[in-house]
């Protein structure tokens, strides 16, 4: 219970908690930024980490000075392919046997789910993928399991990299500042969450809904 209430204290002061890192690592918080992102997208049993808010809370510390924005897309940017590009190959590794049973830190139910995706929108998922939670760190692998070739897979990363990375960390820097959002940060970040949870949210809902044949 305890680590719960901690996980859930870092999403929604996540702005306290980066101003604390560059406060105590400085430079170093590009590193920081950079392992958090590739384990979120790269480590298949890390998927709960939090990558939009991340971005958003990066690029608004920008704005201010204390980051640079430039410094930011760039090394995210490579960390988030870096990721992807690690967790598809774990998933060619382990190959199709991964779906017949659960793991210790791998549950089949989020494979299955994320399987499910992927063959409804194909190779896209990979892109759509990067904005939703859980999905994002499963999609890649399930990509590897998969007959998805690489050649394929390199240019749906590179594309939903850049999108993820360059729109969250820009709205940040856009937005973050904003003395509205300074003060209600906090619900911004659980707006982001809740916007992003929500397109798996509505499809099971339709699911449940659809009358079965």
């Amino acid at each position: 219970m305890e680590l719960l209430r901690q996980f859930i204290d870092l999403f929604l002061h996540l702005d306290q908690h980066l101003s604390q890192i560059i406060s105590d690592y400085g430079t170093w918080t590009y590193a920081i930024l950079f392992l958090i992102i590739f384990v979120e997208t790269g480590v298949v049993v890390m998927p709960f980490l939090p990558g939009d808010s991340l971005l958003f809370a990066a690029g608004a510390f920008a704005a201010t000075g204390v980051l640079n924005i430039w410094v930011l897309l760039v090394l995210l940017f490579i960390a988030a392919f870096l990721g992807d590009t690690l967790n598809y190959t774990i998933g060619d590794y382990f190959g199709p046997k991964v779906f017949k049973r659960d793991y210790r830190f791998l549950k089949r139910e989020y494979l299955l789910k994320t399987q499910a995706f992927y063959e409804k929108h194909g190779g896209k998922t990979i892109i759509f993928a990067r904005f939703i939670p859980i999905i994002r760190t499963f999609a890649p692998f399930v990509a590897g399991v998969g007959t998805m070739k690489y050649s394929k897979f390199i240019s749906y990363n590179i594309i939903g990299g850049l999108i993820w990375v360059v729109g969250f960390t820009v709205a940040g820097f856009v937005f973050g500042n904003i003395p509205a959002v300074k003060k209600n940060f906090s619900f911004v970040i659980f707006g982001i969450i809740l916007i992003s949870i929500l397109p798996p949210i509505i499809e099971i809902v339709k699911q449940r809904l659809s009358p079965k044949h």
